[in-house]
């Protein structure tokens, strides 16, 4: 596993990202919500450590969300990744960065359905966020609907 140089889009990447396309993409924006969701830290026993570096692996898991949403094929996310600006943005990567064979796509899923992977990497995906402030525990609301069928004499309702 090639650890990435950091959860941060490089510079430069971000720089052409931005001039390119200065109201950004679909793209993009997943990618800057999702930058920093997963270290690679959370597949090292994903990979054995011995043998040539590989791709972070938190570049496909961004990769492969990104294909979900747009409904690509393998090849096509590949070659997206290899072609398009915001491609190379979105799982923070170099502007001079080759890519990776599609195949890798496919391995990164297979890995994902072994032992409970893929729940532990959706907990994380929950779970930073929560961490980090924005979101809040799922409590249940009333809505306006439900408060004038539940609540006599709420205006425009009729008396029962």
């Amino acid at each position: 596993m090639r650890s990435r140089s950091g959860e941060q889009v490089p510079s430069l990447t971000a720089q052409i990202a931005r001039a390119s396309n200065p109201d950004g993409t679909t793209v993009m924006w997943v990618g800057d919500r999702l930058n920093g969701l997963w270290h690679d830290e959370d597949f090292a026993d994903w990979y054995p450590r011995d043998g040539r570096p590989g791709l972070s692996p938190a570049q496909p898991a961004t990769v492969c969300v990104l294909q979900f949403l747009l409904d690509l094929s393998d090849r096509q996310a590949a070659e997206a990744v290899r072609c398009r600006i915001d491609f190379t943005y979105a799982p923070a990567m170099e502007l001079d960065d080759p890519g990776f064979h599609h195949s890798v796509l496919g391995d990164f899923r297979e890995r994902l359905t072994r032992d409970g992977r893929a729940d532990r990497l959706l907990d994380l995906a929950l779970a930073r966020p929560k961490e980090a402030g924005p979101v809040c525990e799922r409590t249940t609301r009333r809505t306006e609907s439900q408060a004038r069928t539940a609540t006599p004499g709420w205006p425009g309702t009729a008396a029962r």
